[in-house]
């Protein structure tokens, strides 16, 4: 007989904060997490052991912490100093008291954590330059000797402007557009390399190529502005060596370095870059180069105290796509499509004589066969390369990035062959890939897609708006909505709380959020609803989803700051009610034109968000333990909601103003007095949203409320119509005129297949996709139900004629999953439950149950909703006619045939239609009335055909 297996339990992935590469941490006592891996079912850990052990082989240390954390637990040991090296090891204890293995070493390196720790200098070529024109790209380099074998090094190093590096001829790191951006003046990222590697005993050469990035280069929408930090362009390094024989020294930027300018002729992130090969200076940054006729540099004045290490990853190139197709364009010109709208540039490899001049244009759409280059605004999102027409050139531009899906290219040689000669290499930071979702219908995965896309494209080192024309800034409403989203499609962790610490660095001193963080637009600094709230939404969010109450503590005086001025602006009334606000922003029922006025008044959406920031603000303040702070929030929250209740609501539950978005924001935010009010409310949504023929009616603010409004009032089937509506506007328009990112605009494309002629439309805005955090957690049914997904809620809900669908997200205890089908009436839904964690389990029609980790699989009844449709009739009522597409379809179509200049009133007007109009009372309105219905009665006729 075979002996029983017995269950084994490891520990896998020893993480510090939340970065990939601990190598240049920023702080001396690095927070611990890691994940158990195990088959036993209901695993609880008890226990655990870190072992530590320093640099240079000392003996190991091991603390025994009797807890049951294992994500972001603090650092048991003493503070590390700068350069400290460590390994880690982890091992836990289970409630059954055996003991796992010892997980595999992990380890960590303090960066440069004090001003003191920096002997060098920032160095800027000694020449004058125009700041306000496009200058070359300056190289600098310095040779120096090692005197023996080296054990270790490290290269610390940032830019006023943005950078690469380069050592004996090698490029260091693969860090794309380094340091990033920040707010420089206040926050400057250094990074650090481990260039071991790269050196050599003997004669050695250290170098670094700068251009204008976000610190010099244009910036803004004016088209105009340049130069928001400063007109010189820097560099600061200070490469640090360990020889073997343990002795130290350092090679440092300051006045021995030499300067001059290569084959960068202008660099712009809006514009692009212009590359003369024939000005490259072979062997630059080799030992032995004569830099006789090189410039001499200067050191620029900085407060070192500015620097800090990164707090997320890179950006990196993550992927290189080919053209699906290269067609020539009616003008007679190379156009490559590539099949998706990405972020990053193209790279090209080329043969040709001196001086051949190749132009690479890019844009997100075509108009009439051509580059639509006007949503760009004034970015020229143009790279040039001149040959220096030595065999084969290979050109990808360095410091520029583009959002396109098309590519033009003029200038090429006659045999250049752009099929396989031309790849675009996508560009975003190099977050982590952890949650993905599917279900059974092509065109709701494609939506999904479509998001992972847009963040992507958008999360290029901060959060941004859009990532081609003339703005690309970090605007606050747009991530505050997408946050939870975000948080679940990638680890953004990191890469969200350096943003924050930007936040509260450019907020001002009364505790305003400007709504583009960094903040490089005149004007921005005014206080406005849902952007600013972005302050206490987004440290919210990180805390939900990854169980980070340090990012909470971090942000508090930030969080408090904007609650306080928003208190302020609305006085003893409560009500915000002053002031500019974007409110719904962009609502398609808004005039062309005033995309903030939309139906939901700006104040009402205000004041419900001054609400709900002060309710998380004083959950914040008991998560950390403010128990003053706790009772004064909640106290101002219940007065703002008790003064919203008086201003907006009636006794029934009816919002004064009778738009979506203010019953979403009611409902979503608890800003009703009582049970039957939430009902009323959410009756009241739905009849809006079925009036509406299940047609988007929400802006910015709205949207990514509606459907978890609808689904927690007992309206997921209405919910579910407007998820999987066609029509403009909904979120699977785009999908059907073939988007691959989300839009800005629900038109951004109108439906004759031209471009919105608005001067803001963009085809990378993500901000809409927000809608995917209600796919993962209602439709897939998997979410959080405490901190860090330390306890899941495993509640789908199934509906519009999905037969599957499944999500499944590395949480920070490990790989969760849920996936459900539907085969007759009957319900199976399969989960996965990560060790250390436990589940709350609701299935349609069965009570609320728990378990704990490991695989589960329930099958329950479930009854689908296909009930008997009403058949076709000229005498039933429009909002009936509403719940049959295909016949509502019909009967507009035929109305604007016969009343054509009514087409954008038919489009838009369901809802004006009092309740119980019937299809032959309209007719009796129009001229020649009775044709109309003989007409109609066909169309209905052979509809009923089809369906029989």
């Amino acid at each position: 007989m075979q002996a029983a297996r017995t269950p084994t339990v490891t520990v896998a992935e020893v993480r510090f904060e939340h970065v990939r590469e601990p190598v240049g941490l920023g702080t001396a006592t690095p927070r611990l997490s890691w994940t158990t891996l195990t088959d036993t079912a209901n695993w609880q850990q008890t226990a655990y052991e870190v072992e530590f052990t320093g640099q240079g082989g000392s003996e190991p240390t091991v603390l025994r912490i009797e807890s049951d954390d294992s994500v972001l637990v603090p650092w048991p040991f003493a503070p590390l100093t700068a350069r400290d090296r460590a390994t880690v090891r982890v091992r836990v204890t289970g409630a059954d008291g055996a003991k796992s293995s010892w997980s595999e070493s992990a380890t960590v390196e303090a960066g440069l954590l004090a001003p003191d720790d920096w002997s060098a200098s920032f160095i800027t070529p000694d020449w004058e330059e125009d700041a306000q024109l496009d200058q070359p790209s300056p190289l600098l380099r310095r040779e120096f000797d090692l005197r023996g074998p080296v054990r270790s090094a490290r290269l610390y190093a940032t830019a006023l402007g943005v950078y690469e590096a380069e050592l004996n001829g090698n490029r260091v790191g693969d860090h794309v557009l380094a340091p990033g951006w920040t707010a420089y003046d206040k926050r400057l990222r250094y990074q650090t390399f481990d260039i071991t590697g790269l050196l050599r005993q003997g004669r050695n050469s250290l170098g670094a190529v700068l251009a204008d990035g976000w610190f010099r280069g244009r910036i803004g929408f004016d088209g105009k502005t340049r130069a928001v930090y400063g007109d010189r362009l820097a560099f600061l390094a200070q490469l640090e060596v360990t020889y073997e024989d343990g002795t130290t020294e350092r090679v440092v930027t300051d006045g021995a370095w030499r300067a001059a300018t290569g084959p960068v002729v202008a660099s712009s992130l809006y514009d692009g870059e212009a590359y003369d090969a024939r000005l490259e200076r072979y062997g630059w940054s080799e030992p032995g180069y004569d830099d006789a006729g090189w410039r001499a540099v200067r050191t620029v004045e900085r407060d070192l105290a500015t620097l800090v290490a990164p707090d997320g990853p890179p950006v990196r190139r993550i992927e290189e796509i080919a053209p699906v197709s290269v067609t020539t364009t009616p003008s007679g010109r190379t156009l490559l499509d590539f099949g998706q709208n990405l972020v990053g540039r193209l790279r090209v490899t080329v043969t040709g004589e001196p001086g051949r001049h190749l132009v690479l244009r890019h844009a997100e759409v075509l108009e009439d066969g051509e580059l639509c280059t006007r949503p760009l605004r004034t970015a020229a999102a143009t790279d040039t390369y001149t040959l220096r027409g030595e065999g084969t050139e290979v050109f990808e531009p360095r410091f520029t990035f583009h959002g396109f899906r098309y590519a033009e290219i003029t200038g090429a040689p006659d045999d250049f062959d752009a099929a396989t000669a031309v790849k675009a290499v996508v560009l975003h930071s190099d977050l982590a890939r952890t949650g993905t979702f599917s279900c059974s219908d092509d065109l709701v995965d494609r939506l999904h897609e479509n998001v992972v896309w847009g963040m992507r494209g958008n999360f290029l080192d901060l959060p941004t708006d859009c990532p081609q024309r003339d703005e690309r800034l970090g605007w606050t409403g747009d991530i505050q909505v997408f946050s939870p989203t975000a948080s679940y499609l990638h680890d953004s962790a990191g890469f969200l709380t350096s943003w924050l610490a930007d936040l509260a660095a450019e907020q001002g001193e009364k505790g305003v959020v400007p709504f583009v963080v960094p903040n490089v637009v005149p004007g921005a600094d005014s206080a406005t609803a849902a952007w600013g709230d972005a302050a206490v939404m987004v440290p919210w969010v990180l805390y939900e989803r990854y169980g980070d109450t340090g990012v909470l503590a971090a942000q508090y005086d930030s969080m408090r700051a904007w609650v306080d001025h928003v208190a302020g602006l609305a006085g003893e009334s409560r009500l915000w009610d002053t002031g500019f606000q974007f409110g719904d922003w962009l609502d398609p029922t808004a005039p062309a034109g005033r995309p903030d006025a939309a139906a939901t008044p700006g104040e009402l959406v205000a004041t419900a968000y001054f609400a709900r920031s002060t309710e998380l603000l004083a959950r914040s303040a008991e998560v950390l333990g403010k128990t003053a702070d706790t009772e004064r929030y909640q106290a101002l929250a219940s007065e703002v909601r008790s003064a919203f209740q008086e201003e907006y609501v009636t006794g029934a539950g009816r919002m004064m103003a009778d738009a979506p978005t203010a019953y979403a924001l009611a409902l979503c935010f608890d800003l009703l007095a009582t049970a039957d009010q939430r009902v009323h409310a959410g009756n009241r949504l739905a009849q809006l949203v079925r009036g509406n023929g299940y047609k988007i009616a929400t802006g910015f603010v709205g949207t990514p409320l509606i459907c978890d409004a609808l689904t927690g009032t007992g309206h997921a089937d209405t919910a579910y119509r407007l998820l999987l509506q066609r029509e403009c506007p909904s979120w699977l328009y785009p999908v059907t005129m073939g988007s691959t990112t989300i839009w800005e605009r629900w038109d951004s494309l109108l439906p004759d297949g031209t471009v919105n002629p608005s001067g803001m439309t963009s085809f990378n805005h993500y901000a809409l996709g927000a809608v995917a955090d209600w796919l993962h957690r209602t439709v897939a049914g998997l979410a959080p139900a405490a901190p860090g997904y330390r306890r899941l809620r495993i509640a789908p809900v199934p509906g519009g004629g999905l037969t599957h669908a499944e999500a499944a997200l590395r949480t920070p205890y490990g790989e969760a999953a849920v996936s459900w089908s539907l085969s007759g009436d009957e319900l199976t839904v399969e989960a996965l439950v990560p060790p250390n964690t436990t589940a709350d389990v609701l299935l349609p029609g069965q009570e609320e149950l728990q378990v704990g980790s490991g695989r589960h699989t329930w099958t329950v009844p479930f009854a689908t909703d296909d009930i008997a449709r009403a058949p076709l009739s000229l005498d039933m009522p429009i909002d009936v006619l509403l719940d049959r597409e295909d016949a509502m379809r019909a009967f507009k179509d035929l109305l604007i045939a016969h009343i054509p200049e009514a087409a954008a009133y038919i489009e838009d007007g369901a809802s004006s239609a009092p309740a119980g109009t019937t299809v032959r009372s309209v007719a009796s309105m129009l001229p020649n009335g009775e044709q109309f219905l003989v007409d109609l009665e066909e169309k209905f006729a052979a509809l009923e055909a089809a369906g029989s």
